[in-house]
């Protein structure tokens, strides 16, 4: 049997999630990457609640962006989950790829969230 790419990224997501888990002193940093934008929130999972939440789509971020498929366009949205959280008080995160690979836009995103001084 032949996965297609999403079977794939879908299982590998459900392998990371068994291991990944957000509290409430360290809620997870969840990325989702479809084809034209991404997005990014921060999960309490004990209480089902998503704290704060940023992506390509944002008003904030819509004027600078011609396109949010860009790793500049991921390093934004970073920049800017982190500055959300960090109004909230949350300093340290898990990072959950959502079964993607830790590269390109994910990897950028990550970099500029650390940067932005969120921890993990």
């Amino acid at each position: 049997m032949k996965l297609t790419r999403k079977e794939f990224i879908q299982r590998r997501h459900q392998r990371v999630r068994r291991k990944v888990f957000g509290t409430s002193e360290r809620p997870r940093l969840a990325v989702f990457r479809s084809n034209k934008h991404i997005y990014a929130q921060v999960i309490d999972d004990t209480k089902h609640h998503t704290l704060v939440s940023a992506s390509t789509l944002d008003h904030e971020l819509k004027p600078e962006l011609s396109t949010g498929a860009t790793c500049d366009a991921s390093a934004q949205v970073g920049q800017l989950i982190a500055q959300r959280a960090k109004a909230k008080g949350i300093e340290k995160v898990v990072f959950d790829r959502g079964g993607n690979l830790y590269h390109g836009r994910i990897k950028s995103l990550a970099d500029a969230a650390r940067e932005a001084g969120l921890d993990f």
